[in-house]
């Protein structure tokens, strides 16, 4: 996953680039061992999964619903996370506003990196909390220093793993998951613990760049469809409520706990 968010340069055709969410590098040399060693002692659990050879070399050979699943980038790259023209290429101002947070709210930014989301979500909630999950050591002390650096004291660092964010039972009104989920090593383990930590009027929001659209410049592994999102969300008991249109380029997609 990442649950380490950065960003990279996507090949868009032979010989251009586009700087974007580093979700599409190769993990660094020490992330990649890291994490491939978690990936190695992780037991099995095939439910949903296949394991072949990778269909796009951007992805791994670990397969979800069809779906293969994309290489991550780890806190090397986190600079990117922090890039001045983020705010207008995906169009956070809009994105903050349609989640419709409330004060008390208790946010779960999963995938945090830096924080980039964590801190602009932090004044929101002045009487909730945000907690801010990533699974790389570097990557929580990052958003501890952030946290100093903002002054944010409602922004809590929760290290997670592959399998578990490491959220409270029934404590959550909202999980944010920003271009991060089509990364995520284990997603049926990872959205059964983010069932889990909905209260009972919790909602998902997934944020993913539009499959749909082939205008969108992005590798399509790096894409997902508002129906593969529907199939993996239904498989762990969570039930599309509503798209939320209005990003530039991505999916805005609603989920709650199935009734």
């Amino acid at each position: 996953m990442t649950i380490a968010f950065a960003r990279s340069w996507r090949l868009l055709a032979p010989g251009l680039f586009l700087l974007h969410s580093a979700c599409t590098q190769l993990p660094a040399e020490s992330t990649a061992a890291t994490l491939a060693e978690q990936r190695r002692r992780m037991p099995p659990d095939s439910t949903g999964y296949e394991t072949r050879p990778p269909a796009d070399p951007n992805g791994i050979s670990r397969y979800y619903l069809g779906r293969q699943i994309a290489h991550v980038m780890g806190h090397e790259g986190s600079d990117w996370l922090e890039r001045s023209g983020r705010k207008e290429e995906e169009g956070t101002d809009i994105l903050l506003r349609e989640l419709k947070l409330k004060p008390t709210d208790v946010v779960a930014d999963l995938g945090a990196g830096t924080g980039y989301f964590s801190f602009l979500i932090s004044p929101l909630v002045p009487k909730g909390k945000v907690l801010a999950v990533d699974i790389q050591p570097e990557m929580i002390a990052s958003l501890k220093a952030n946290k100093e650096r903002y002054k944010a004291a409602n922004v809590e660092p929760v290290l997670g793993t592959v399998q578990n964010p490491n959220l409270p039972a029934r404590g959550v009104d909202l999980v944010l998951i920003v271009d991060a989920y089509h990364e995520f090593d284990h997603p049926r383990e990872i959205m059964r613990a983010v069932r889990a930590s909905l209260t009972p009027t919790g909602r998902v929001a997934l944020v993913e760049y539009r499959a749909e659209d082939p205008k969108v410049p992005i590798k399509r592994i790096h894409k997902m469809s508002v129906e593969q999102a529907r199939r993996e969300m239904s498989a762990v008991g969570l039930e599309f409520v509503e798209s939320v249109e209005a990003l530039p380029q991505q999916h805005l997609m609603f989920f709650r706990r199935a009734k």
